[in-house]
């Protein structure tokens, strides 16, 4: 099963999927020609003002350059090494353009398999629009298990505040320029185990305990990546539009007809990151610079007020903007 980051890439990559189909129909039927000739007896031709044109399959004679052109019409995309009489062998193009190779070894012009991939928990993303996008790639959300290996900054402290929801201990937040900001760590990961202990069920004071008591060096993290947010690709319209309006990061409604209604973003959900970029505590004003910024694809990362609310209760607005990690996140 195909999956796509987004209802417009799933349009155009369907598209793209049945004009690959037409055309390996048709490049199939030019190979069982060619097949059938090569064991019929030569057919005659008459001078042809295109010469390069000759090699090209042909049931009746051709007589003359406007026939042969016609002739070379029903066959669009032509084996690359007899294409328009260049000079390259398979084994050449194997060797300096293998992109061109499908997959029974022939060469054509046209490459079904070029549409742009990512790939998320091992399974195929075809994003044949959105897979140039930076946000995309930042972006993931896999629900993917981890393991980081952090250590104690000259504060003597790794850079994290837990927080307990439903027996599971997740990260709320993460300090800029800590050991747990350069190890990757996101708002959101869950936290399954910390130096060989299982820490479900734990409290926030016992996982902190457990932290502080860990040597400065070599403290080892297995954590889930974000279970419970999602990401969600969006393209602006010819307005620069992506079709929603929010209120101190949380969505209050939602444009119908607008590519956030196609991908189904909704409503009382938190805008956790902007192209993988996160933006807790930032203000709607940035946040909006942001998107504006951000080119014409935009990958949010959002989260469910009700679980947002819960994660971030305990922590202050002000200690949120003065202390959380917002820089822009490798790929």
């Amino acid at each position: 099963m195909s999956l796509y980051p987004s209802l417009e890439d799933m349009q155009v990559g369907k598209i793209l999927h049945s004009q690959s189909a037409a055309v390996a129909n048709a490049a199939a039927t030019q190979q069982q020609y060619q097949t059938n000739r090569n064991h019929e007896p030569p057919p005659a031709y008459t001078m042809n003002p295109y010469p390069q044109l000759n090699d090209l399959p042909t049931g009746p004679v051709l007589t003359s350059g406007k026939e042969a052109m016609k002739e070379k019409a029903e066959f669009y995309y032509p084996d690359l090494a007899d294409y328009m009489g260049l000079e390259l062998s398979r084994e050449v193009i194997a060797a300096n353009m293998p992109e061109y190779l499908n997959r029974g070894g022939h060469v054509s012009l046209y490459q079904s398999e070029s549409l742009p991939m990512t790939v998320v928990n091992n399974a195929s993303m075809v994003a044949p629009i959105s897979g140039g996008s930076v946000g995309l790639q930042r972006g993931q959300v896999t629900n993917g298990i981890r393991e980081l290996v952090l250590c104690k900054g000259s504060d003597k402290k790794v850079g994290l505040r837990a927080q307990s929801i439903n027996n599971g201990v997740f990260v709320a937040l993460v300090v800029k320029n800590s050991p747990a900001a350069m190890a990757g760590l996101r708002f959101g990961d869950q936290i399954l185990q910390i130096n060989g202990t299982l820490v479900a069920g734990f409290s926030v004071d016992d996982v902190h305990k457990l932290l502080k008591k860990s040597d400065k060096n070599n403290i080892s993290l297995v954590v889930r990546d974000r279970p419970f947010e999602r990401a969600v690709t969006l393209h602006k319209d010819s307005a620069g539009h992506l079709g929603f309006q929010f209120n101190n990061g949380k969505i209050t409604s939602i444009v119908q007809g607008s590519s956030a209604a196609r991908n189904g973003l909704l409503i009382d959900h938190q805008i956790l990151e902007i192209n993988g970029q996160n933006v807790i505590g930032v203000k709607d004003k940035e946040i909006t610079q942001l998107i504006n910024e951000g080119g014409t694809i935009i990958t949010l990362t959002i989260i469910p007020c009700i679980i947002y609310d819960v994660m971030m209760k305990k922590l202050p607005t002000s200690f949120i903007r003065s202390k959380m990690d917002h820089s822009v996140p490798d790929f």
